[in-house]
């Protein structure tokens, strides 16, 4: 299981990332898209969706079960990755390449914010050890 050092993580399986136009992408772990099987379907939060840390947002459909997307910190969707929308079957090709959606974080210093609520690396291996 591939868990990239460079991204912050949720207990409920969702990773983030800066991306280069100052937003920050948000996309399901390698992971969850493992226990999920092969993706179906994604119901992204529509663009200006209030985001509350830890709330449903969203749904992953796969062959075997729905999951909800939880949000990973307070904030605003900006964008939504419709390449993934069309072809869901891009995140159980490359789970950390195919974001869902971006956002805006509701703290004036989002990485802040990000970098103390989230896991690193380490940390999410530790929970999903425990699982």
């Amino acid at each position: 299981m591939y868990i990239p050092e460079s991204l912050r993580y949720s207990a409920q399986h969702l990773w983030t990332k800066s991306a280069t136009d100052g937003l920050w992408e948000a996309g399901i772990t390698d992971y969850a898209q493992d226990l999920l099987g092969d993706i179906v379907f994604i119901d992204a939060p529509a663009i200006r969706t209030k985001l509350i840390a830890g709330k449903p947002c969203g749904l992953v459909e796969s062959v075997k079960t729905g999951s909800d997307l939880n949000a990973l910190v307070d904030g605003e969707v900006i964008e939504i990755n419709q390449a993934v929308i069309n072809s869901p079957e891009l995140i159980n090709e490359n789970p950390y390449q195919a974001w869902i959606f971006k956002y805006k974080p509701s703290e004036p210093d989002g990485k802040v914010q990000i970098v103390n609520k989230l896991l690193n690396a380490e940390a999410y291996q530790a929970l999903i050890d425990g699982l």
